[in-house]
């Protein structure tokens, strides 16, 4: 059937229209369901699934930089675990070439008052 043939019959355009506002069901096959339920029913169902958009979008943006931290770490570019322990290993060995320059210095000083001992007064 041609839509030509409806615009030309309105009455019977008329009772398409008021039969697809009436409940579905209505000859006692099935559940009644309104058009405007079903309608109510495609809203939820769309704010649903923006909502889902939404959630899985903050999922992947977690994912990605949970990642890029593990393979951060992993590559050994990133910032150490334990940084205090580093830390205190740098001032343990700044004090250590602290003490062997000054024990260099005391052995040179040693040197040098021996070398002079040895040339004696002349």
């Amino acid at each position: 059937m041609d839509r030509t043939f409806l615009y030309r019959h309105r009455d019977l355009l008329t009772l398409i229209h008021a039969a697809a506002s009436e409940p579905s069901g209505t000859d006692g096959t099935g559940p009644l369901v309104s058009r405007a339920s079903l309608q109510a029913d495609l809203v939820s169902a769309n704010d649903r699934a923006g909502r889902q958009v939404n959630r899985i979008r903050q999922l992947e943006h977690k994912i990605a930089e949970l990642l890029g931290e593990q393979v951060w770490h992993e590559s050994g570019i990133g910032v150490p675990a334990d940084i205090e322990q580093l830390h205190r290993r740098i001032t343990a060995l700044e004090q250590q070439v602290v003490d062997l320059t000054a024990q260099l210095d005391d052995q040179e000083l040693e040197a040098a008052r021996a070398a002079n001992r040895d040339q004696g007064p002349g």
